[in-house]
């Protein structure tokens, strides 16, 4: 017994040796990108939304819009308004050749968010409207008058971006924030139904190792959601 143990601890060293190799193996195949994302996640340094939902990511019943179809569950009255709003806002984003890489649309029991690339509304740095940008403005607008919903709206910044009079991507996000929410109240929506909320870089959707995944950072997001829920903290 005592002359065969050896070949115990040798089989234990293999197997950690194979799973060794199998875990570089694993990581020489992770992309860059992702390897970033980890290591900052593990770090504590960076909270990385999961996707495009941003403070509702973790909500069990998020839905993108190409599934949204594909339900074949009875709908409740909320989830039947959502379904509506989605598809208007997909209808849009098609309507106005936004590009998909560029946008995204994805509802809960909460409400329905649409996200843009702030490149397709803003000029790099400032916050006056780009013409697309007052077309989707004009769409949200469209939507607020048809249902009785509240809205907030999201911005987010990549520090790169950021220059004068903004000292840095927390002016430079609140300033678009409140420049979206200064043109609907402009159009007739009242202030009470509006909330504008500056995030500037501390919930990027990438690790921001390069200037596509920086781009993706840099957005905006409209959060259509019930009356009854404004006070609810999942809305900011």
């Amino acid at each position: 017994m005592a002359g065969g143990a050896w070949k115990v601890a040798y089989a234990d060293f293999v197997t950690a040796m194979m799973a060794f190799f199998l875990l570089l193996w694993i990581l020489n195949m992770v992309p860059p990108e992702t390897k970033a994302g980890l290591a900052a996640y593990f770090s504590g340094e960076r909270n990385f939304d999961s996707s495009s939902t941003s403070p509702v990511s973790n909500n069990p019943f998020i839905h993108n819009t190409d599934k949204i179809d594909a339900r074949d569950f009875k709908m409740t009255e909320v989830e039947k308004s959502h379904y509506a709003i989605a598809q208007k806002l997909r209808q849009m984003l098609m309507a106005d050749a936004v590009p998909q890489s560029s946008s995204g649309i994805s509802a809960d029991d909460v409400g329905v968010q649409l996200h843009i690339n702030s490149d397709v509304m803003f000029r790099a740095g400032a916050v006056e409207l780009l013409p697309e940008g007052e077309k989707i403005l004009q769409s949200v607008l469209a939507i607020l008058l048809d249902y009785n919903l509240y809205l907030v709206v999201r911005g987010h910044a990549d520090p790169q971006e950021a220059r004068p009079p903004y000292a840095s991507c927390w002016e430079l996000s609140g300033a678009r924030a409140a420049a979206m929410v200064h043109y609907l109240a402009d159009k007739g929506i009242k202030p009470t139904r509006m909330r504008g909320v500056a995030y500037g870089d501390t919930r990027p959707l990438k690790p921001g190792i390069d200037e596509k995944s920086r781009a993706a950072n840099r957005r905006v997001e409209f959060f259509f959601h019930r009356p009854e829920v404004m006070s609810y903290s999942i809305v900011y």
